[in-house]
């Protein structure tokens, strides 16, 4: 039975695990090769429990982003310190890690629906369907499977539900963190729009040096603060507030942009 066991969404966990070894090394020079990816805080990771743990990130890429995390989260759990060197860290991979995506883009060809298979928890938008701008309920099966997720292990959520930045934060994600009381831990990346394409899955530019940085847990008072509150925390701790948008000199705009040229790492 143990090479048939499955998880409480039925998937066999000997498959999940060969799938994330196999992505997992197809993958791991997009990071740690083509890019470097800068981490900060994956202390963090190894203090968490095991379970009912929500990180909310920022969104740039549709399938880049969540690779990045599975590297992360496992190399942290075997003891790396900011570092995905070694893609060993993957022959014994986390296997309750989730991550919340929308059902369109999952069954939207061939390879979504095989990544689907590491650990997506599809979603029907509420506010967007097929390229147009909608309006319909929650469905309750969405929300049910959420829940499922967070008594089994990690989830992984984008509270904008959109890579465009500064967009709104969705409230369900709010309501989620108030019914569920998970660990919210935040996370904020950059350099993967500028290293991939929108869907993450072709390389765009190399030598770009991507961020990936675990910010402590959110403090919420899970009776007490409002939907309201509880969004305006998320939009700060992942750094998509409007008061992130600033007016930026000319000088520092000329610094940037050199910065980004020269975005090689050091060996």
């Amino acid at each position: 039975m143990g090479l048939f066991k499955r998880n409480p969404f039925g998937h066999i966990l000997f498959l999940k695990r060969w799938l994330i070894r196999t992505f997992g090394v197809l993958t791991h020079r997009r990071y740690r090769g083509f890019n470097e990816l800068q981490i900060e805080g994956s202390e963090i990771i190894k203090t968490l429990p095991g379970q009912n743990v929500l990180f909310i990130s920022n969104h740039q890429t549709y399938f880049a982003d969540v690779v990045a995390m599975f590297h992360v989260f496992n190399a942290s759990l075997k003891g790396r310190v900011d570092s995905i060197k070694n893609v060993g860290y993957l022959w014994h991979p986390k296997l309750n890690i989730y991550y919340v995506a929308a059902k369109e883009t999952m069954k939207s060809g061939l390879l979504p629906r095989i990544l689907a298979y590491a650990g997506a928890i599809t979603v029907e938008r509420t506010w967007r369907a097929k390229g147009q701008d909608v309006q319909r309920e929650v469905n309750p099966n969405d929300t049910e499977n959420i829940r499922i997720a967070l008594e089994d292990g990690w989830v992984i959520t984008f509270p904008q539900g959109t890579t465009k930045p500064f967009k709104p934060i969705r409230k369900g994600t709010a309501h989620i963190i108030k019914q569920h009381k998970p660990i919210v831990v935040p996370i904020v990346i950059d350099g993967f729009r500028r290293s991939f394409d929108k869907k993450g899955l072709r390389m765009k530019k190399k030598g770009i040096l991507q961020s990936f940085i675990i910010k402590e847990p959110l403090e919420i008072d899970y009776d007490n603060d409002t939907i309201d509150e509880i969004v305006e925390k998320i939009e700060y701790a992942i750094e998509q507030h409007p008061s992130f948008l600033k007016v930026i000199p000319a000088e520092e705009l000329e610094a940037q942009e050199e910065l980004n040229k020269k975005r090689q790492w050091d060996y």
